[in-house]
């Protein structure tokens, strides 16, 4: 009986992680996809990641950066791999940035520029615009918090710099 509840605990963990982090691993999800079909996939990859690692989690971190740090890896494993799941079940969620694009002309631009960035970029820009501090960014990536400031620049310059 132990082991059960041990099960059940576990999936209670999971299923209230998922609740309070949506919006964190849809986000990611978003900047790497095309379209919403897309992002649906790579947030059930990100899931699925999730709960592997959930119990290798050490609270070493605050629970946001290693959503955030599990999330864009997956992201960006995909993006380079190219590579999709095809038995997967549909994740329901109730956030849909794409229709944000639909109503918003300068959303949607602002998504094309920022695709057309290379991955750790995307990442980087993705956290600078949930306001994390840097030395949050910095401890997601792996980075120093000077770098996250300079690559921040470089990044902003090179978004203007993009024609649609």
């Amino acid at each position: 009986m132990k082991l059960k509840e041990q099960k059940e605990q576990r999936e209670h963990d999971f299923e209230r992680l998922v609740e309070r982090q949506r919006q964190t691993i849809y986000s990611v999800c978003y900047l790497f996809a095309t379209d919403r079909q897309e992002a649906d996939d790579l947030a059930q990859e990100v899931l699925l990641r999730l709960w592997k690692g959930m119990d290798s989690f050490e609270g070493r971190s605050a629970e946001r950066t290693w959503v955030y740090r599990v999330a864009l890896n997956t992201c960006v494993t995909l993006d380079r791999q190219k590579h999709r799941r095809i038995d997967t079940t549909p994740l329901e969620v109730d956030v849909d940035l794409f229709a944000d694009e639909e109503q918003c002309p300068a959303a949607g631009r602002l998504h094309r520029r920022i695709a057309r960035l290379h991955p750790f970029d995307r990442a980087l820009i993705l956290l600078w615009l949930e306001d994390l501090p840097y030395d949050e960014i910095a401890a997601i990536l792996g980075i120093s918090t000077d770098n996250v400031s300079v690559r921040l620049t470089r990044i902003r310059e090179k978004l203007k710099s993009f024609t649609d």
